[in-house]
């Protein structure tokens, strides 16, 4: 059954004017801090959206890769193409299966987390993302109390970005955006392999 459309304009109006005043009220800016997690694909993949929708306004972006190292992806490629934009550092060795290495890893999450850390102070940048992050959290190679501690003691205004499985409560809890990214189906179950362009 069709509505008429009269009472659709003014049900339409109805819902544009309270959205209007909730709009209207919402009047704060802060730097936010986003976390996304899940065991679903996607979470590296939306903070890369964030990192474009920033560069398209012309705003600068930090980028720490705590786990992707050995991987050549595509981001890193198209990203290398904006040098006064955006900075890059690519910290990780890959994933802890493939160094079996516990104090190498904590080595490296380490260094990345000072990169981190200088980035998170720095005034040129509008947007940080902290790719896998969660990871080394997860696996208690950084004490989570002091990147806690450092994410609170940003820039007021500086936007960051945590992705990676498991994020820990407690970020969560401080995340002023957070999204769970659910696993529903996923090709690699039935033996596709990472493909380029959609997981590198």
């Amino acid at each position: 059954m069709s509505e008429d459309p009269e009472e659709h304009r003014e049900k339409k109006a109805r819902i544009k004017a309270v959205k209007d005043r909730l709009y209207a009220s919402r009047t704060k800016e802060k730097g936010l801090l986003i976390v996304h997690t899940g065991t679903g694909k996607g979470k590296s993949t939306a903070a890369f959206g964030l990192v474009l929708r920033t560069l398209g306004h012309g705003r600068r972006v930090g980028i720490v890769q705590f786990v992707k190292g050995r991987w050549d992806t595509g981001e890193r490629r198209f990203l290398e193409r904006f040098p006064e934009l955006v900075t890059m550092r690519v910290m990780g060795e890959g994933f802890t299966w493939e160094t079996q290495d516990r104090e190498r890893d904590i080595a490296s999450a380490r260094a990345a987390f000072a990169e981190a850390e200088r980035m998170l102070v720095d005034p040129s940048l509008h947007l940080l993302v902290l790719d896998e992050l969660n990871i080394v959290l997860r696996y208690g190679y950084l004490p989570l109390d002091e990147v806690l501690a450092a994410l609170a003691a940003r820039r007021p205004d500086l936007h960051v970005v945590v992705t990676g499985r498991n994020a820990p409560r407690e970020l969560v809890e401080a995340a002023d955006l957070v999204t769970e990214m659910t696993l529903v189906k996923h090709p690699f179950r039935e033996g596709v392999k990472a493909q380029v362009g959609i997981e590198f």
